[in-house]
């Protein structure tokens, strides 16, 4: 391959122009909603040497025009899996998911029971590489016991990234990173393999539906709404714009007294047009 005349050997880092960068920053807003400001100048381009190289690409502008060319989707897919930040581990933000077993699920599953339904339907958005998802799933078991086979509906868990979804399709994780559960929930939903890492029990892992989606997409194509809605830490990598149009997206596919989580870093306002502040970073669809 032939190295532009800014390649840099010392530090082995490929300079980008402000053309090339302005070009590719508007491209993944575009198309991921993702908003790199200046300061994620040195991290994309740290990101997207290896991909060049493997290429054979000379320039980011060569880069750019490979995304713009391809028509199959490997291209955007594999851009999505490099400069996606996946960090996660089970029981995050420990509080919602007490607030999740000992309130939301509870009061969603009495408000089904009295209209005698039982078709609960749980979204986990920005699943990454399955923690919550999973845990979501594991508190469900909890709460309903031995009346879970009589229900519906489950679990949808989504994630732009092909790379962690096929981490978490696989549900194996380190010791320590599962060791943040509570002990009842390790023993009974995990399994010790000979390497020392723990996976999610088969009866778990075939009951959550994993699926690539872009929540960019203008519509949803949900022919059910969803009764509880978690999109934790995926909203502060976008601009207020998008997050407004995201949360009215999420408004629309959700049933009335739904539960909508956040991120702890995330915010909503008090006076969201579509959901009640419940408690920080919980809110609910107004009816």
């Amino acid at each position: 391959m032939v190295r532009p005349a800014d390649y840099n050997q010392t530090t082995a880092m490929m300079a980008i122009s402000d053309k090339e960068f302005e070009a590719l920053r508007t491209l993944i807003y575009q198309r991921f909603g993702i908003n790199l400001t200046d300061e994620k100048r040195s991290l994309l381009v740290g990101r997207l040497q290896k991909m060049l190289k493997t290429q054979h690409l000379a320039t980011f502008q060569d880069y750019y025009q490979y995304l713009e060319q391809d028509r199959s989707g490997k291209a955007a897919s594999d851009l999505i899996n490099l400069i996606s930040t996946n960090y996660t581990y089970f029981n995050r933000e420990k509080d919602h998911f007490d607030f999740y077993l000992k309130t939301a699920l509870p009061t969603v599953c009495e408000q089904l029971k009295r209209k005698n339904q039982k078709d609960l339907r749980i979204w986990c958005a920005g699943c990454s590489s399955g923690e919550e998802a999973y845990t979501l799933l594991m508190l469900l078991h909890e709460h309903l016991g031995s009346e879970y086979g009589q229900w519906s509906g489950g679990l949808l868990a989504t994630d732009i990234s092909e790379r962690v979804l096929s981490v978490a399709r696989e549900g194996i994780y380190a010791a320590d990173k599962v060791g943040s559960l509570p002990e009842n929930l390790q023993r009974k939903y995990f399994t010790r393999r000979p390497d020392g890492r723990m996976q999610v029990i088969d009866k778990i892992r075939q009951e959550v539906t994993f699926r690539r989606f872009n929540l960019m997409n203008t519509t949803f194509p949900f022919k059910k709404p969803f009764q509880i809605i978690f999109c934790r830490n995926v909203m502060i990598y976008f601009d207020q714009p998008t997050r407004n149009a995201l949360v009215q997206r999420f408004a629309r596919t959700m049933e009335p007294e739904g539960y909508f989580f956040i991120g702890h870093s995330e915010t909503l306002g008090r006076d969201s047009e579509f959901f009640r502040y419940i408690m920080p970073a919980v809110y609910q669809k107004g009816s």
